[in-house]
């Protein structure tokens, strides 16, 4: 049985590396997140053979760490990943130097105030209710399926249920209509927050490529034919991390295929209307299949910190979703419900907004990547970050000289399932110009630092990237 730290790692990326190279490694994985603290690691022994190295290799690796203080030693016992006790850290977060390109996000809409002041009488209003919302309030419900009439997919308040954010609606779906044990298709690159969510709901995950063109479609509806799996996350409008979007010819396809074969299709829309000049619209992955279940929020088109989500589907899941989401919460903010329902008033508004920031955004990184000269940012005509091929598989090595370089930039890998794409590396378009500037300064020297191998110091920093 493969274990956890060789799954992260990906065997095929470090069966060819150093010591050194492979401490940098799984010290790449402590810092995202992926290995917790306190955590037990296959012995030397074990991960040796798991990697078909020597035993000395992985001995020299652990020494490593330890020497970091990334992981903790008992003579004759276990290895288990710790944080170094550094009193001076290189940063964390609250230090205001540290540029963190983990988090692809903007700031709020402008206006997000006024159409706060707007909602307070709605809020006022609500005083004498119990002030829960288990399906969420009708009137935001109902402009939410306005919205996705207008898309092309005729959809009844009945058929929504508001949540506090994406992330939020997916793992209340996946409590409804999951079972551990069963496969579940995802797309690689993916959004590694929901990989995770399926992980912990017990899916064992099988991935589908995406590049910067597209799908392979054909590899996803065979995959589809024979697997059969439960459930196929999708993210097809500005897919992250790619930005790609997939045709309406192959959401037909894939629907279908999935309805054929019993598959849940859960649509993440998080990041469909942040266009800036794709020149096509493409419909709703629900309007090719009612069995297609699809998640959005406003979190990327008017603020993050505006916890509001949805679930649009069919109304027997719809029942299921609230059988069991009081196990979780008992509904969304109501604040954060009737500033929505103001802001889905001004969506033409908050669009323009969206693309006039993401533009600017996009070449501000477009300038940064030509001054660094080795990089180029592949077309990205929407969605949150640019997916840079670095030429080489050096993703690891790069994201941890960057962090020397109070810079934080996850490396391909967290957007996997098995510890591939070190050719990779996400950045975002979301950040205003003059700190994508300096971002990109930074990953230039980091990027120097490589190509002189003095990419493997002692990382000082406690920091989990958030992604």
């Amino acid at each position: 049985m493969t274990s956890r730290l060789v799954e992260q790692l990906g065997a095929q990326n470090a069966a060819g590396s150093t010591a050194a190279e492979l401490a940098g490694q799984i010290r790449a994985l402590i810092l995202d997140g992926r290995l917790t603290n306190g955590e037990r690691l296959p012995s030397e022994r074990a991960l040796a053979l798991e990697l078909r190295r020597s035993r000395s290799t992985m001995t020299r690796a652990y020494g490593l760490l330890e020497s970091d203080g990334y992981v903790t030693r008992l003579h004759g016992g276990s290895t288990r990943v710790a944080l170094p006790h550094i009193e001076h850290r290189a940063f964390d977060s609250d230090d205001a130097s540290a540029i963190d390109l983990s988090i692809a996000s903007m700031d709020s809409t402008p206006g997000l105030y006024d159409a706060t002041v707007r909602s307070l009488p709605r809020l006022a209003a609500l005083r004498s209710t119990s002030g829960y919302s288990l399906q969420g309030l009708p009137e935001l419900r109902d402009a939410v399926a306005s919205r996705f009439t207008q898309r092309g997919v005729p959809t009844s308040p009945e058929e929504i249920i508001i949540t506090s954010g994406a992330l939020n609606a997916v793992n209340l779906v996946l409590a409804a209509i999951g079972r551990r044990g069963e496969r579940a298709v995802v797309e690689q690159p993916s959004f590694p927050h929901a990989l995770d969510a399926l992980d912990r709901n017990g899916y064992r995950l099988t991935p589908t490529p995406v590049g910067i063109d597209g799908w392979d479609v054909r590899h996803l509806t065979e995959l589809l034919l024979r697997s059969r799996p439960r459930v196929a996350y999708l993210i097809p409008d500005f897919h992250n991390p790619t930005g790609a979007t997939m045709t309406d010819a192959d959401r037909d396809r894939v629907a279908a295929t999935a309805r054929n074969v019993g598959t849940s299709v859960i649509a993440d829309e998080t990041t469909t209307e942040l266009d800036i000049d794709r020149g096509w619209t493409p419909l709703p992955m629900a309007a090719f299949s009612p069995q297609v279940i699809t998640v959005g929020s406003m979190s990327k088109i008017a603020w993050g910190g505006l916890r509001l989500g949805w679930i649009r589907a069919e109304k027997p899941v719809i029942a299921r979703v609230l059988a069991v989401r009081p196990s979780f919460e008992l509904g969304t903010a109501l604040l954060d419900q009737c500033i929505a329902v103001e802001l889905l008033d001004e969506m033409p508004a908050l669009a323009e907004h969206v693309r006039s920031r993401l533009h600017a955004g996009r070449s501000a990184v477009s300038a940064g990547l030509e001054a660094i000269g080795d990089l180029r940012m592949p077309r990205t005509p929407g969605g949150l970050s640019a997916w840079i091929d670095l030429g080489a598989p050096i993703s690891t090595r790069l994201s941890l000289a960057a962090r020397d370089r109070r810079l934080i930039a996850p490396p391909g890998p967290r957007f996997s399932t098995g510890g591939v794409l070190e050719r990779f590396l996400r950045i975002p378009i979301t950040y205003p110009p003059e700190r994508t500037i300096e971002a990109l300064e930074r990953l230039r020297l980091a990027w120097d630092d490589v190509r002189e191998g003095t990419a493997f110091r002692p990382v000082a920093d406690t920091h989990a990237a958030v992604i």
